[in-house]
């Protein structure tokens, strides 16, 4: 899913090429991703409700909260989107397999910035032969396997990094060298699938450690990045039809739609959580089944406007002591029908699969008893102040409904 978290006065204007603006911002909207967590919850057993049960107002308030470190941190973007189609084209490059973190080293170079304020090539991806145990690193032969756990460490979403930590990898530090600036072609196409498995590993920690505060932030944060790799506009580089001409479509499909139809029409009961044996196999099958649904999602947008008369396509609604130009209800009518569905069963399998990745932590950790911290007084304190804070200023990184 590629929002803008809002007070209750707030409302995210988003003009269009024909005229039109989104009822929320992007990513399954303010609606979608509150929701998404919420009934996440109720597919727990119960040894996991006696804690996420009497926190569920929490865990919905917050599912929007990785939206709100996108106005601060350059990094946050990417975690959101993955745009499949730039590595599924023949080039140089072996495919996008998602098997491995090969891929993102194989497109991460190292440039150091001399004390003489000189830049070189510290570390280049594609002058290494990655079929063999041994990269090369400033001239030194380092273990591939080692340089993985090092990459993961230290470089990875990583702007830049101090050459001391190079130490921990060569030995030594180089140098003449002031900064080692990160040069990351893989994170400018979107990490999200790297990410969420990142997370359920944080999650599962957090289970171990019996953090309850941390249980239940990287519980809501998980739930947000899992519902993005559920959107199909989340997976390609055409993530809002800027590339044909059918800008806005985005904030459309994954907010207005949900906003108008999901309470009245669609069905959530989707059964419990179930136990993820291959995390990384799990994640990538429900990214890439999301960008299997492209070319619907565009093809099929177009042929409902071609169909409907302009004056149809964009409404006024007011919003509070607001008044906003929106997708028409009977235009979205159409283009929901249209789609048979699509929406509904991209947000009952990511409250699926949300409440699987929390049951999964919990059983990798090996089941704590939940009671014991939901007996506790349990308040989560977010001290990071993005996250507290109403956005403000540019949002960092890819805009979604431009």
């Amino acid at each position: 899913m590629k929002s803008l978290l809002k007070s209750s006065t707030w409302v995210v204007l988003l003009l269009i090429s024909l005229g039109f603006c989104a009822s929320s911002g992007p990513r399954w909207g303010f609606f979608g991703h509150r929701r998404i967590n919420r009934l996440a919850v109720f597919t727990l057993p119960p040894e996991m409700m006696v804690l996420y049960k009497p926190n569920i107002e929490w865990l919905t308030e917050h599912a929007p909260d990785p939206d709100r470190r996108r106005y601060a941190l350059k990094v946050e973007a990417p975690r959101h989107y993955i745009d499949l189609d730039v590595w599924q084209t023949p080039d140089k490059d072996r495919k996008l397999t998602g098997v491995q973190w090969l891929d993102a080293m194989r497109r991460t170079d190292l440039l150091a910035i001399t004390n003489r304020g000189d830049t070189t090539v510290f570390f280049d991806a594609d002058a290494q032969n990655w079929a063999h145990k041994t990269l090369i690193v400033n001239g030194l032969n380092v273990n591939r396997s080692q340089y993985s756990k090092w990459y993961k460490r230290r470089v990875f979403e990583k702007e830049q990094v101090s050459p001391g930590v190079l130490a921990e990898l060569t030995g030594r530090a180089p140098a003449g060298v002031r900064l080692l600036l990160v040069r990351d072609r893989l994170f400018e196409h979107g990490i999200n699938p790297y990410f969420t498995e990142r997370m359920l590993r944080r999650l599962t920690r957090a289970f171990e450690q019996h953090d309850v505060n941390r249980i239940l932030k990287y519980s809501a944060d998980i739930g947000h990045y899992i519902a993005d790799g559920h959107v199909p506009l989340h997976t390609t580089e055409n993530y809002n039809g800027q590339l044909t001409g059918q800008l806005g479509i985005h904030a459309f499909w994954e907010s207005r739609i949900p906003e108008l139809f999901a309470d009245a029409s669609y069905d959530f009961l989707v059964g419990k959580a179930r136990y993820i044996k291959n995390k990384r196999r799990w994640i990538w099958a429900y990214v890439r089944e999301s960008h299997r649904l492209v070319d619907s999602v565009l093809l099929l947008e177009r042929q409902v406007r071609a169909q409907t008369p302009v004056g149809a396509q964009a409404c006024f609604e007011t919003r509070g002591a607001l008044t906003v130009r929106t997708p028409c209800r009977e235009f979205a009518r159409r283009y929901q029908d249209a789609m048979h569905g699509m929406v509904e069963r991209r947000m009952r399998a990511a409250i699926l699969a949300v409440g699987s990745a929390w049951y999964t932590a919990w059983v990798d950790a090996g089941q704590p008893d939940l009671s014991v911290l939901a007996g506790a007084k349990t308040q989560v304190v977010v001290t990071d102040s993005l996250e507290t804070g109403r956005p403000r200023g540019k949002i960092l990184g890819r805009m979604h409904w431009d």
